[in-house]
């Protein structure tokens, strides 16, 4: 009964530090006051992939990076930037993956190429197993197989 009331008390102090613990929510975006260089960071934000999340653009991802990564491009694009000095940035920072359309160079070729490549030795490997089988020859029959083979053909024959 004790252990019960400790493990009980522990729990409910673990769940009230919990959002002590927890990541703050991330300041609200700060658009950019010309609209033409807001929709030029927000065309930016759907290439961009959140670190933490990976598989979300920097757009969608609630994370407190992704919010620091939209502020980052939008004080580029403020300071006069270009879409490919920023993106050299941001790839300099944390590698090819933060892009979703990372560049094709000797770095990247398995990534971009390696699907393509796996899939066509595997295609190479299945064509290859395909004509062994069928160069295969068959082994003669023995007399006795044979005369097996006879006398059920022979019985197939009469019934």
């Amino acid at each position: 009964m004790r252990r019960a009331a400790a493990l009980f008390a522990a729990l409910l102090l673990a769940s009230a530090t919990a959002p002590a613990l927890a990541e703050p929510p991330p300041a609200p975006d700060r658009p950019l006051t010309d609209p033409a260089q807001e929709a030029r960071a927000r065309a930016l934000f759907g290439d961009i992939r959140c670190v933490v999340c990976q598989h979300e653009s920097i757009a969608d991802s609630p994370a407190g990076i992704a919010a620091d990564l939209r502020g980052l491009v939008r004080e580029q694009i403020a300071a006069g930037k270009t879409d490919a000095q920023i993106k050299d940035d941001l790839i300099r920072r944390y590698g090819d993956y933060v892009l979703f359309q990372p560049p094709v160079r000797l770095g990247t070729w398995l990534l971009w190429f390696g699907p393509f490549a796996l899939a066509a030795g595997a295609g190479v490997v299945l064509v290859l197993r395909a004509r062994r089988r069928g160069t295969a020859e068959a082994t003669p029959l023995t007399a006795e197989e044979e005369r097996a083979l006879a006398e059920l053909t022979a019985n197939d024959e009469n019934a």
